[in-house]
């Protein structure tokens, strides 16, 4: 399999972390995927964005759960961009997409629209919660699922293989020889999180990882070049 770039909320190094700019722009940069992150809206909508509040990314303040749609509408979520819902996503962007999930109830919400637009083969599902991937694996058959994980030891392998997962997403900065060689003994994908250096790329080539994650669209570029 060829190494795989992955756009973090597609290029926030250069643009609005998820936004439909960011997203078209990892797209215009070629990434071979583009990773977004989902949570509910008070109203049940799949909002595009990565905390639990919108106060770091956006002009507003509160948790998203508590805001409706039409309210989280109002918000700058930077460079004039609005927070987009990840159906808006899916019409903008052409690129296959890695959806994190923080929790049971968003793999619910999630598992409904990949079944009604048969997204199967273009949406992988990843979350740090093994039961949120659990969840998805159980309500959408054939869906690819990632574990991701940021600290962590060789238990991380035998937790993917429970909750179903056929990828690790794991923190460059504990990743170990140990960690991937065990992960390859049970047929696991690799992903190296995140990926913004040189020398970064360096090490997840040299670890033989499948691909990377990174906040900057020239690591597509130089990935090629690197070994």
């Amino acid at each position: 399999m060829n190494f795989l770039t992955i756009g973090h909320r597609g290029v926030m190094g250069v643009e609005p972390e998820n936004t439909l700019r960011s997203f078209a722009a990892a797209q215009q940069a070629g990434l071979d995927l583009i990773e977004l992150d989902l949570h509910l809206s008070k109203d049940g909508a799949l909002v595009v964005m990565h905390d639990a509040e919108v106060d770091r990314t956006t002009d507003g303040t509160g948790p998203i759960a508590e805001k409706t749609l039409e309210e989280l509408r109002t918000l700058d979520a930077g460079r004039g961009e609005r927070v987009p819902v990840f159906e808006e996503v899916l019409d903008a962007v052409k690129t296959p997409l890695q959806a994190e999930i923080k929790d049971v109830a968003a793999a619910r919400a999630l598992a409904e629209v990949m079944q009604r637009r048969d997204l199967v083969s273009r949406v992988e599902v990843s979350s740090f919660h093994d039961e949120a991937v659990a969840e998805i694996a159980r309500l959408v058959p054939g869906v690819r699922t990632a574990l991701i994980a940021s600290r962590y030891g060789p238990d991380v392998v035998e937790r993917a293989r429970e909750a179903g997962a056929a990828t690790l997403c794991l923190n460059i900065r504990r990743l170990t020889l140990e960690v991937v060689e065990q992960a390859r003994k049970a047929d696991l994908r690799v992903i190296g999180w995140v990926v913004n250096t040189q020398d970064q790329l360096r090490l997840v080539r040299a670890l033989q990882l499948d691909g990377a994650t990174t906040d900057y669209p020239e690591i597509k570029r130089t990935a090629r070049f690197t070994a």
